[in-house]
């Protein structure tokens, strides 16, 4: 059995690489380099990464580039193929197509040209917490917004399954009673796209930030700092399932016609009533979509 430390250090050794892969997927991800500012050989960062993560780093660089490829495809009307591929971390096209081809069983001209539609709705029929009903989202009215960077403290699981991701709030909802945080704002944030990843793949991050000052320097919880960038933000509510829909309609429907682009920045939500949290399973958030002037 692992020493405290050790998992401690292990959890914040493969966290960290997540963010560093998170942010930097656009480059050529060097895991030697890795390694070595972590300070352990190749074998043991593979070792302590798939551990802690259940997954092969190099599946997971794999697995992310093609994510963000997939809704970039959809959103980014004005950008080649190339360009994305490009913007997700690919030297070659013919290397993406093929990669993404293996991954979503159809071309990236085919998934850009309404073959995700299909993919899309398949996705949300085979999870357990989405019903899926068309829903009019129309009437909501964005705001844009350009947030701050601010530090935000989390548990990243994989998995997004409505037991499991109550069990990951409520180990942050112990943290923040432990610390006696008075202030504080509670955030999911959808690495993955739950409307077009398989709900056992996805990577979802429950965070909390920090609102009245605590000192929060001896914590063992890994933070980092969520970007200074541009949302369009929207008001939302309902049960778990309207979430699901709501961030296919926002990426589907909304993003393609609003004259902007996103980013590979995440989505995220800030929960005003948490449904992982309250008891009749309802939600209210503002939802915050990564966008960019074109």
């Amino acid at each position: 059995m692992q020493k405290r430390s050790t998992y401690n250090k292990n959890t914040q050794i493969a966290n960290d690489t997540m963010y560093y892969i998170y942010e930097y997927i656009a480059t050529d991800i060097n895991i030697d380099d890795l390694a070595f500012n972590f300070g352990i050989s190749k074998f043991h960062f593979h070792k302590i990464f798939k551990e802690v993560m259940g997954i092969n780093i190099y599946e997971t660089i794999k697995s992310i580039r093609l994510q963000k490829a997939s809704s970039l495809l959809l959103t980014n009307k004005y950008s080649t193929i190339t360009e994305i591929a490009k913007m997700c971390g690919y030297s070659s096209q013919t290397s993406f197509i093929r990669a993404f081809k293996e991954r979503f069983h159809q071309t990236p001209k085919i998934w850009r040209n309404g073959g995700y539609k299909e993919y899309s709705t398949n996705i949300l029929k085979d999870s357990k917490i989405s019903f899926y009903v068309k829903e009019d989202f129309e009437k909501i009215e964005p705001k844009i917004v350009k947030t701050k960077s601010v530090p935000a403290y989390y548990i990243r699981h994989r998995g997004y399954i409505t037991s499991e991701i109550k069990r990951v709030w409520q180990k942050m909802q112990a943290w923040v009673y432990t610390n006696d945080i008075k202030e504080y704002e509670q955030i999911g944030i959808y690495h993955d796209n739950p409307a077009i990843t398989p709900h056992s793949d996805c990577f979802y991050v429950a965070a909390i930030i920090s609102k009245d000052g605590t000192d929060l320097s001896n914590t063992k919880l890994p933070y980092f700092d969520m970007p200074e960038a541009l949302y369009a933000t929207f008001e939302i509510s309902g049960k778990i399932g309207d979430a699901l829909r709501f961030i296919q309609w926002a990426y589907h429907d909304w993003l393609p016609k609003s004259g902007f682009e996103t980013t590979t920045n995440p989505s995220y939500a800030i929960f005003r009533k948490n449904q992982f949290l309250d008891e009749d399973g309802r939600f209210e958030a503002t939802y915050y979509l990564p966008i960019q002037y074109v």
